[in-house]
């Protein structure tokens, strides 16, 4: 039954990014792959859109459906079985609930964004990038079969090999062709324990010529870092090397083998049970809701820099003024990935063998985002002239013209797809993309 109770409008009408309001006529909340069958087979040839969702995590209407049709998908979360190196997931669970069904049995998917409250359809769409990335590329790359119901209604199970061009068009498809209902995920031994190193720089050049060396040996198994503002020096930045190496306790990692070619003038060491590592931001979430920060808008901005030219980006967005919260009320995530690695063919990244994750995390007081908005398109515009793709994650307005050059030779195949699985055009509206 649609619910077109006001509260459940205006609440379908939101999400984590906290800038695009667009109220739908109703929500569905099928509990089978059926329901959500039967809503698309409605949807479709009537020219009403459908967006799904589950965590709620878009940040810029991508998951809205303006005067159409929300699927909440929360009631698909069923988690299991676990089988071999595999586990079945529902594409309403939340990644928290993956890993707490597969470490009972030393297991967990070979990569993980470091938010586990994400829905797992949502991120499979996107891609999905986490620390492990440099070694296991996309958390959509360990996905071996969907289950989907196509823009068009129609309920198949597709893998490489079963439908193949339809299941390459659903991961990091950005939800065009088709609402995931099911994912099987290959899965990777979970370590015990892990040993957690800040490695902490004071020049950007040097960090970034280790973290390059770290990604091309793979020496840990995580490998993430940040640019934090300098303490008592106005303008200046800190780089830290977030690096993990998975150990059981017995046999710690042999911290002079794995530190002694770095280029880090101090460093911080933890040893962590691995649940607790993978958990981590689930603390900081709560004490955001504690005091409402987490509610505020969200103007995030996600790219992907080529290695040649990220050190000239990363210097030109810290030192804008227009991104000065940042030093305030900001996270700045930069670490690298190796492009060999990112096997989904719809997943855009620029050209070479390393490429570097720039994110800026800010969190704007009600009201004050719009600037933000407006500086994420500048700070755009001027990394993609220097070879950048935006990680599609984004508060940030696009074109269809834009969608186009970033998707450059792909853009065919997705049309394609489109046109095959999606012909009537009524999901993904909320990216913008002018189908």
């Amino acid at each position: 039954m649609l619910d077109t109770r006001p509260e459940i409008l205006r609440e379908a009408a939101e999400d984590f990014g906290g800038l695009v309001c667009a109220p739908p006529l109703g929500v569905l909340r099928p509990r089978s792959a059926a329901g959500v069958r039967d809503a698309l087979a409605y949807a479709g040839p009537r020219g009403i859109p459908v967006a799904a969702r589950a965590g709620g995590h878009s940040l810029y209407g991508q998951g809205q459906a303006a005067g159409g049709i929300v699927l909440d998908l929360r009631g698909l979360n069923a988690v299991g079985p676990v089988t071999g190196d595999r586990v079945e997931v529902q594409a309403g669970a939340l990644w928290r609930d993956v890993l707490a069904a597969t470490l009972p049995y030393g297991l967990a998917p070979p990569v993980l964004t470091d938010y586990l409250g994400a829905g797992v359809g949502g991120v499979l769409g996107v891609g999905g990038l986490g620390g492990a990335s440099h070694r296991h590329g996309l958390v959509a790359d360990s996905v071996l079969e969907l289950e989907v119901v196509t823009g068009a209604g129609e309920h198949l199970v597709c893998s490489p090999e079963r439908h193949g061009d339809l299941f390459h068009a659903v991961l990091a498809g950005l939800g065009q062709v088709a609402v995931v209902v099911r994912a099987t995920l290959r899965l990777s031994p979970a370590p015990a324990l892990v040993r957690r190193y800040c490695l902490f720089y004071p020049g950007l050049g040097t960090y970034l010529a280790d973290q390059r060396l770290l990604a091309a040996d793979g020496r840990f198994t995580h490998l993430e870092g940040q640019a934090r503002p300098t303490e008592g020096t106005a303008g200046d930045w800190t780089y830290m090397v977030e690096a993990v190496a998975a150990h059981r306790g017995t046999t710690p990692p042999d911290d002079r083998a794995l530190l002694g070619d770095l280029g880090f003038t101090s460093s911080e060491t933890e040893d962590l049970g691995y649940a607790e590592f993978a958990n981590r931001v689930a603390d900081d979430e709560e004490a955001l809701r504690a005091t409402g920060e987490w509610f505020h808008p969200h103007p995030w901005l996600n790219l992907l820099l080529p290695d040649e030219t990220a050190e000239s980006v990363v210097t030109d967005v810290l030192a804008d003024p227009a991104f000065r919260d940042l030093r305030e009320n900001g996270l700045v995530l930069l670490y690298p990935l190796l492009g060999r690695t990112l096997r989904a063919p719809l997943f855009r990244r620029p050209r070479g063998e390393v490429v570097h994750l720039l994110a800026l995390l800010r969190t704007a007081a009600p009201g004050t985002a719009g600037p933000m908005v407006a500086a994420n398109r500048t700070a755009y515009e001027h990394a993609r002239a220097k070879g950048a793709v935006a990680y599609p994650a984004n508060a940030l307005p696009m074109s269809p013209g834009d969608w186009r050059e970033h998707y450059g030779s792909g853009w065919g195949t997705l049309a394609e797809a489109k046109g095959r699985h999606d012909p009537y055009g009524v999901l993904g509206r909320g990216h913008g993309m002018g189908w």
